[in-house]
């Protein structure tokens, strides 16, 4: 009998496979193609009484394998792991890039997948709320005794009722705080001053009137009331905190640092009147941090699903994000010329002047407003050929921030997905645990 027409039995992991010699001979330098020759049968993974081939190895892989020697074609199923694939394959010494077109997609979707599955722990362990920890150092001091309930207290706001309402209370003392900032805004606190100018060449003195503002007293104790609470509870924080390097790094708790401070300058200022005006303008915007401070109320929904995927979301289309930035700025800047020298070189044809598109900065303005179509409308094109380039531009405005609409709900839904299977998993761990 020829050789080639011999029939191998080859038992893998207890499941028999019968095939020709000859179509082992397929592929040659393998391991399949070696127990086709004929010394083959005094190898060590030949079983002379039952006259077979054995190996402990994945029989659902190979049946892929055998195929593979009878068609030339390397197929997979959908539910097949992408690891344990790559390592029957190994030890059959075929290559994965003999993978049919159709399976590697396949394989390349699982390995995105999981990527995204360690993407998404990254995420999880850069959270605000992960990145500050208990030490995990026995520490016998007073510090250390307490450290632990202390942090609990201030930062876990769902672990007791105490701490809930230590977060209540100084989510009443924001509220108050940023109640008294409006409240300075009110009219009853403009007033119009008289300020004296004198002329050394005309020798003449003029009298000019300006708005001013007048800060109220007790607004201004008021706020120190709400200040000196979140003095209390910033200390409390940062000498409880289990490590103060990521406590200084927390944008949050920079904020509340920033905080602090308006209110003391107002009061070390109070009565410099020639300089009260100014100085609350600046003030007033280092006030809007009363207002950022409102974003620990988010912290309250602890394990909120929702917020994490999107902020996983956003972080992991960051580069989708900049590409699109520099599209609107190229388009800003294009629209904005093609603009403004279609209306100059007709501006004369217009009676009333028409120069409302100064120069190309005031252009860039008019293109941003169109490209993202909100259309103001407070400068527009006049001209025939300003018109054709401002339709241009809104076309291309929705087509520039439609289009990547999609990317973020198909990655927003994705995340979704996987963020669900680690709760899912989280509770089903936890539930074995208990019984």
């Amino acid at each position: 009998m020829d050789a080639s027409n011999r029939r191998v039995v080859i038992n893998v992991g207890g499941i028999k496979f019968e095939t020709y010699a000859s179509t082992l001979l397929t592929f040659p330098g393998t391991k399949l193609a070696s127990l086709a020759e004929s010394a083959s049968c005094s190898a060590n993974d030949y079983d002379q009484k039952n006259n077979e081939f054995f190996f402990d190895r994945n029989p659902k892989v190979f049946e892929y394998v055998l195929d593979f020697y009878r068609t030339k074609h390397l197929h997979c199923s959908d539910d097949m792991c992408r690891s344990v694939m790559m390592e029957e394959l190994n030890f059959w010494d075929i290559s994965s890039t003999h993978l049919a077109r159709c399976c590697w997609l396949k394989m390349n979707n699982n390995v995105i997948d999981l990527e995204d599955f360690g993407t998404w722990d990254e995420i999880l362990q850069t959270d605000p709320q992960q990145l500050l920890v208990e030490s995990s150092r026995v520490d016998y001091t007073w510090r250390g005794r307490w450290q632990p309930k202390v942090w609990t207290l201030f930062e876990m706001p769902l672990s007791s009722l105490a701490s809930m309402c230590i977060r209540a209370v100084s989510i009443l003392f924001t509220i108050g705080a940023i109640v008294i900032f409006f409240e300075e805004t009110k009219q009853q606190f403009v007033y119009l001053m008289n300020y004296t100018q004198s002329s050394s060449e005309d020798n003449y003195m003029s009298v000019k009137q300006a708005l001013d503002h007048q800060k109220v007293a007790y607004l201004l104790f008021l706020e120190l009331v709400c200040v000196l609470w979140f003095i209390f509870e910033f200390c409390v924080r940062f000498i409880f905190c289990p490590d103060k390097r990521k406590f200084i790094r927390n944008f949050l708790n920079v904020v509340d640092f920033f905080s602090l401070f308006p209110v003391f300058v107002e009061l070390i200022a109070r009565g410099n009147v020639s300089k009260m005006d100014m100085l609350w303008k600046t003030m007033g915007f280092f006030r809007l941090v009363y207002i950022l401070k409102l974003l620990r109320i988010i912290l309250l929904i602890e394990g909120s699903l929702i917020l994490k995927v999107l902020s996983g979301t956003l972080r992991s289309i960051m580069k989708e994000i900049f590409i699109l930035l520099l599209v609107l700025a190229f388009e800003t800047l294009f629209f904005a010329c093609l603009a403004f020298y279609a209306e100059w070189a007709n501006a004369y044809m217009y009676l009333y002047n028409h120069d409302v598109f100064d120069d190309i900065y005031s252009c860039c303005w008019w293109a941003i407003v169109t490209l993202t179509t909100v259309g103001y409308g407070d400068i527009y094109p006049m001209t025939t050929f300003g018109k054709i380039v401002s339709s241009l531009a809104a076309i291309s405005g929705i087509m520039t921030i439609v289009i990547p609409i999609p990317i973020l709900m198909i990655k927003f839904q994705h995340y979704y997905n996987i963020a669900l299977a680690g709760e899912k998993l989280k509770l089903h761990r936890s539930n074995e645990q208990k019984l």
